[in-house]
C-alpha cells in the first residue's frame, strides 16, 4: 500500500469563507499516483471546516446564513471561551457543526462523488494562514 500526504495553507481575508478545493485535491490524487483507495482530507484547525456539499452560491451563503443564526459572532461577550482574550468562541461552534474532515473513495485513479458532490473549506475565524492535510492511501 503506498500513502501520500501534502498539506495545503489558505488564508482567507473574511473571518468566513467557503472555498471550493474539489480540483486541488483531485490535483494531489493525479501526483500521489494512488488508483484505489481513501482519500482524506482534513481541516487542521479547530476554527476551520472540511465538508462536501453542492457547489451553489446560494446554498453557501444559506449555510453561512444558518450558522450566523445558529452562533453569531457578536456579542463576544456572549461566550465563555473568550473571556481567553479570544474572540472566536463562535468559530469552534461552527467548526463543530459542519465537521473536521471527509473521506472520499478513490476509484480507478478519481474521487469517487456522488452527483454535484465537491469538497469544500470553511472558515470561520480567517485571515490567517490555516492548514488542511490531504492524505491519500492506496494502491
Amino acid at each position: 500500500m503506498k500513502s501520500f500526504t501534502e498539506h495545503l495553507t489558505f488564508t482567507t481575508k473574511n473571518r468566513r469563507d467557503y472555498l471550493n478545493i474539489t480540483a486541488t485535491v483531485e490535483e494531489l490524487l493525479r501526483k500521489s499516483g494512488i488508483r484505489e483507495g481513501l482519500c482524506l482530507v482534513n481541516a487542521m484547525h479547530i476554527t476551520a471546516s472540511v465538508f462536501i456539499n453542492d457547489d451553489e452560491r446560494g446554498l453557501l451563503q444559506d449555510f453561512d446564513d444558518f450558522l450566523e443564526r445558529l452562533a453569531p459572532h457578536e456579542p463576544t461577550s456572549a461566550y465563555r471561551h473568550n473571556r481567553t482574550g479570544e474572540d472566536n468562541g463562535d468559530a469552534h461552534i461552527k467548526r463543530t457543526v459542519m465537521g473536521r474532515e471527509v473521506v472520499i473513495a478513490v476509484t480507478d485513479g478519481r474521487l469517487d462523488f456522488g452527483p454535484w458532490e465537491q469538497i469544500y473549506y470553511g472558515e470561520f475565524d480567517g485571515r490567517r494562514p490555516k492548514r488542511v492535510m490531504v492524505k491519500i492511501i492506496g494502491e
